[in-house]
């Protein structure tokens, strides 16, 4: 199988699913998610394949959701950022379910009957965190990063993986600040299995890797699915239905609709510069700290 946005490679039992947008730092364009699922699938079904790492190439692991066009780009309509792209009126339900099918392909890494662990190195943010976070493991260099910024305007993690993986308290933490935290951050609150200096890192999630080749895929298969039942049964799959109807509000609430237009007039970093300033963002430019104006 060709592949435009990932590689899939394989050495020995270990096969290796590389993100391949690395002038972008991998950021998540139309086809990848959907190219992961696929990447997964053929792990799923080769039997050489005990383990899957991911990996992303170049500087990053992922920095999210590829969005500087979109929020730049002028809407047609006159309800303005309220239109889709097409300038048709903003349809919750075809929101979610294109959002949905990401979270999906995203999710496959979890669902995958063989282990997943990242590797993340450089960045792991907004849509990137999701995809890390849906692997069973996540190895990070201590000084990567990883959050979700979109926390506090214009997002919410759809695949809802905060909660599960830090409890409520440290979950709120991350999403009621949008803050990053390093790899040694991240582990030191057991958001990932573990951080180590960015010169080890290969060698570490290979070590890892090698060590789970030699159970049998039967054996590693039962014990994924089990643990993973534990949290279906915590009501994983529901929480991300609403986190996902969610991500679809923040981007047409009124401040989800100014920083959409904040992005349209003066550019996507302008627009993020302000959403990270600690200052309130309110609907309505005249409502806007003076010193953005």
């Amino acid at each position: 199988m060709s592949f435009k946005h990932v590689l899939y490679e394989k050495s020995g039992r270990i096969a290796t699913l590389t993100l391949n947008r690395p002038e972008r730092l991998n950021a998540i364009c139309a086809g990848m998610p959907g190219e992961i699922a696929s990447a997964v699938a053929l792990a799923n079904e080769d039997p050489d394949v005990h383990v899957l790492v991911v990996t992303g190439s170049g500087r990053a692991f992922c920095a999210g959701y590829d969005l500087v066009l979109s929020a730049e780009k002028q809407t047609r309509g006159e309800a303005g950022p309220a239109m889709d792209p097409q300038g048709r009126p903003w349809d919750p339900m075809a929101d979610y379910h294109m959002m949905n099918g990401n979270t999906q392909d995203f999710m496959s890494l979890w669902r995958c009957y063989k282990p997943t662990i990242a590797k993340v190195q450089g960045y792991a943010v907004a849509g990137g965190s999701d995809i890390a976070l849906c692997c069973d493991l996540v190895v990070m260099a201590d000084d990567a990063k990883i959050g979700y910024p979109p926390a506090r305007v214009w997002g919410c993690p759809t695949t809802a993986w905060w909660v599960y993986r830090l409890g409520a308290e440290k979950a709120k933490r991350m999403l009621f600040t949008g803050d990053l935290i390093t790899g040694k951050e991240a582990a030191g609150m057991g958001l990932v299995l573990e951080s180590v200096p960015y010169t080890e890192l290969d060698a570490r999630v290979d070590r890892l890797a090698k060590r789970m080749q030699g159970v049998p895929r039967n054996q590693l298969m039962m014990q994924k699915l089990m643990i993973n039942q534990a949290l279906d049964n915590m009501g994983l799959s529901s929480t991300q239905m609403i986190a996902t109807l969610f991500d679809g509000i923040t981007r047409h609430s009124p401040e989800g609709i100014w920083f959409k237009k904040r992005s349209e007039a003066h550019g996507f970093k302008d627009a993020i510069s302000i959403r990270d300033s600690g200052e309130t963002i309110a609907p309505g430019v005249s409502r806007i700290p003076k010193r953005f104006e």
